[in-house]
């Protein structure tokens, strides 16, 4: 395996999550603006020189119609390197007092996914001093497998998880959500992984809610002092 090949593999990644980002685009559509725009072979130099109005105007004006917000998000996708981090080997019992938590993801980097539609959940063993990626879950429905109600699909695929992270989800997934025991967070914006994780470590190391500190394993006495504290 000689380096130009991995490279190749990453970059054919990361064109795929680009395109997941924006609307009715597969990574053929965005490869062929891709090589209008910089021609063949399509390399990271040539990608880290592709400004927004480039892509935006590349064959006759492709994405001209795509909201710029979208364009400019899956363009970082494009420039970022991919670097997400590695999986780690986790078993029960290795982190006392931790939390399993589902980011809905598109590019593996934010919290940038609706439920009904992100590509995977990230999911993560998080304690008030440690965070560890355990699991990346495709939420890609096998050929062979029907399914007569996707978000049920979708929230099995997460159901040994405490918390879910979402940009956005309706109310009825939600409802399915909640049966299964976790506690999905709609964020108000896009945030990084790194900062939902940072977030929650501040929490648990300092006044957990009453759900939060039983999850973690906070004794009744505890999280009765916890509630008082939060309820002033």
């Amino acid at each position: 395996m000689n380096s130009q090949a991995a490279l190749s593999r990453e970059l054919a990644l990361r064109i795929g999550l680009a395109a997941r980002a924006l609307p009715d685009t597969d990574a053929k559509r965005l490869l062929s603006v891709l090589t209008d725009c910089i021609g063949l072979p399509i390399t990271e130099e040539k990608i880290a020189g592709i400004n927004l109005n480039t892509l935006k105007t590349a064959k006759a004006g492709e994405f001209i119609d795509v909201d710029e917000p979208l364009l400019t998000h899956a363009l970082s996708i494009l420039k970022s390197g991919f670097n997400v981090p590695k999986q780690q080997a986790y078993v029960d019992g290795d982190m006392p007092g931790s939390v399993r938590i589902a980011c809905a993801s598109n590019d593996g980097i934010n919290v940038d996914g609706h439920f009904g539609s992100c590509s995977q959940f990230m999911i993560y063993q998080v304690s008030a001093d440690e965070a560890r990626l355990i699991d990346v879950r495709t939420t890609d429905i096998p050929d062979d497998l029907e399914i007569d109600d996707k978000n049920v699909f979708r929230a099995e695929l997460i159901r040994d998880c405490q918390v879910l992270y979402i940009a956005s989800v309706g109310g009825p997934a939600a409802a399915k959500i909640v049966k299964l025991g976790i506690h999905p967070i709609k964020l108000p914006g896009v945030d990084s992984v790194n900062e939902v994780i940072g977030q929650l470590q501040s929490v648990i190391a300092g006044t957990p809610p009453p759900w939060l500190a039983k999850v973690i394993g906070i004794e009744a006495n505890d999280r009765f002092r916890f509630e008082r504290e939060a309820t002033g």
